[in-house]
């Protein structure tokens, strides 16, 4: 779980650093990157707790 939430906090980290640059440069592929960032991260969310979901339903 330690590691899951490292990885969480550097998704954060890297998702407001493009918005960040982004609005400095306004280079529209900073929006891309955190886009796509944003992206995997939720699909990642989502296979971890469904795997944790199906870990419950078995362990019954």
């Amino acid at each position: 779980m330690l590691l899951l939430r490292i990885v969480g906090a550097l998704v954060v980290i890297g998702i407001g650093s493009g918005i960040v640059a982004y609005l400095f440069t306004g280079d529209r592929r900073f929006l891309g990157l955190s886009w796509r960032l944003t992206k995997y991260a939720l699909i990642v969310a989502f296979v971890v707790l469904a795997l944790m979901f199906l870990e419950r339903v078995i362990a019954l």
